[in-house]
């Protein structure tokens, strides 16, 4: 079980997790049963089944990660005046919580080191 060394985590789909879950729930089958027939962590399945009974189909929704907020700047090569003024200012705040946090700038930005 588990990933091969250096491969990706398996993504799961809401109707994937749901159908799983439904085998659970529903049919009344032991979550390691159904953990090993579908080739995934028990614990994992544990905590599938735990937020569908308290959140419903929402609950198994998969939560979306931040990203980088510079990258919808980044790939264009001319930014209109308020572009240009939004990218000045994400900047500035990503560098101001840097230095909150103890990283100290050299240059453009681009090398960051921790003066703890």
């Amino acid at each position: 079980m588990g990933r091969p060394k250096g491969g990706k985590n398996r993504y799961w789909s809401k109707e994937e997790k749901l159908r799983i879950v439904k085998k659970v729930v529903e049919d009344n089958c032991s979550s390691k049963q159904v953990a090993r027939e579908e080739n995934i962590n028990d614990g994992m399945l544990s905590k599938w089944v735990k937020v569908y009974l308290q959140h419903g189909i929402a609950g198994l929704e998969n939560k979306k990660k931040p990203g980088n907020p510079l990258s919808k700047y980044a790939n264009r090569k001319e930014l209109s005046e308020v572009e240009q003024l939004e990218y000045e200012n994400m900047k500035l705040r990503i560098e101001n919580e840097r230095l909150k946090k103890g990283y100290m700038m050299k240059g453009d930005g681009t090398f960051v080191v921790y003066k703890g």
